[in-house]
């Protein structure tokens, strides 16, 4: 009898290298209405530091973060056969998550990323390989969660694996946080994916992108992400806080006060899904999944790396009884 699963993550992993710059300056494309990062060209360029993270990715960190608030939890993903694929390996056995589902394709490198820190904020080099993965469809009825997230460009028929699993068994909850590639591909050709999510995770920018606007309205941002299927609708909004939607009910939660100023912000986003995210697992409502998703960007973004500042269970239950009076979501 195959082993049952809380969560079965799915996405891509990589290793990410962090490289604190130390000569770069922050500018304005009024072309592109989006602050640009500079540095000088053709020039040798000092860096602070150096930090290599294995095992890191959107679905992975989630994996490793429901691991340690311990759930039973399985990923789904695809690694090379070098050395860097062996590390992740070991990451995913130190951290308490399943490799059953991890496929190793071995003439091939594993995705290696390139995180460029400057002032708490992160831009990222990124590469996807093409890998060939573990058929979801194989899951049966082997968990009663899956979170769905970042994936290479080629998986197209993938996600209508994904989407075929999730018809045939309505049972299974789905969170879906899209990433790059999974965003250009639009809401069109994923509608299945959208159709059977149950909890939806975006920030404001990417909500408006999904929908083809530039209104960031947050009610009616809500309501147009909602028609596409998903039951629960969680849209980030950076420092400023975030916002949650069953539907009938729209919440807006603040973050949870910093005990010193970020040291990066970099896995912050993939911090508060888990937090709300393992919260519904745990059988939480939505107001309170939403006070437990930012002691977890919080405590996260004091640490270099997305997975460093990930807590125990203990140790979010002390952080959520210490919280200030006023810390709970607002109805909006």
């Amino acid at each position: 009898m195959k082993q049952k699963y809380d969560v079965v993550c799915i996405g891509d992993v990589v290793m990410d290298a962090f490289i604190g710059l130390k000569e770069a300056r922050v500018e304005w494309d009024a072309a592109h209405e989006h602050p640009r990062l500079s540095m000088s060209f053709a020039d040798k360029i000092p860096y602070e530091s150096l930090t290599v993270a294995p095992a890191v990715g959107n679905a992975s960190n989630v994996a490793v973060g429901a691991a340690r608030l311990g759930l039973n939890t399985a990923i789904i993903t695809s690694i090379g056969g070098d050395h860097y694929g062996t590390e992740i390996l070991d990451r995913y056995h130190k951290e308490g998550v399943s490799t059953e589902y991890v496929k190793i394709n071995k003439n091939k490198p594993t995705n290696y990323h390139f995180v460029l820190s400057y002032k708490a904020e992160r831009t990222i080099l990124i590469k996807h390989q093409e890998y060939e993965y573990y058929d979801p469809r194989k899951l049966d009825s082997n968990t009663d969660w899956i979170y769905f997230s970042s994936i290479a460009e080629h998986t197209l028929p993938f996600h209508k694996k994904v989407a075929d699993y999730l018809k045939r068994h309505p049972e299974v909850k789905m969170g879906f946080n899209p990433g790059t590639f999974q965003l250009r591909f639009g809401a069109k050709k994923l509608r299945d994916i959208y159709k059977h999510t149950y909890v939806l995770f975006v920030n404001r920018e990417e909500a408006a992108f999904i929908l083809g606007t530039k209104n960031e309205d947050i009610k009616f941002l809500f309501k147009g992400l909602h028609k596409l299927g998903p039951k629960v609708v969680v849209i980030t909004d950076g420092p400023a806080g975030a916002y949650a939607s069953d539907g009938m009910n729209q919440y807006f939660m603040e973050p949870y006060p910093d005990p010193k100023p970020p040291i990066s912000r970099t896995g912050a986003g993939d911090a508060f899904s888990t937090g709300f995210f393992c919260g519904l697992v745990y059988g939480l409502s939505i107001y309170d999944a939403l006070r437990w998703a930012p002691i977890e960007s919080m405590h996260v973004v004091q640490f270099f790396g997305a997975q460093t500042g990930l807590l125990s269970k203990p140790a979010l239950m002390k952080l959520l009884k210490a919280a200030p009076k006023k810390y709970s979501p607002k109805k909006i």
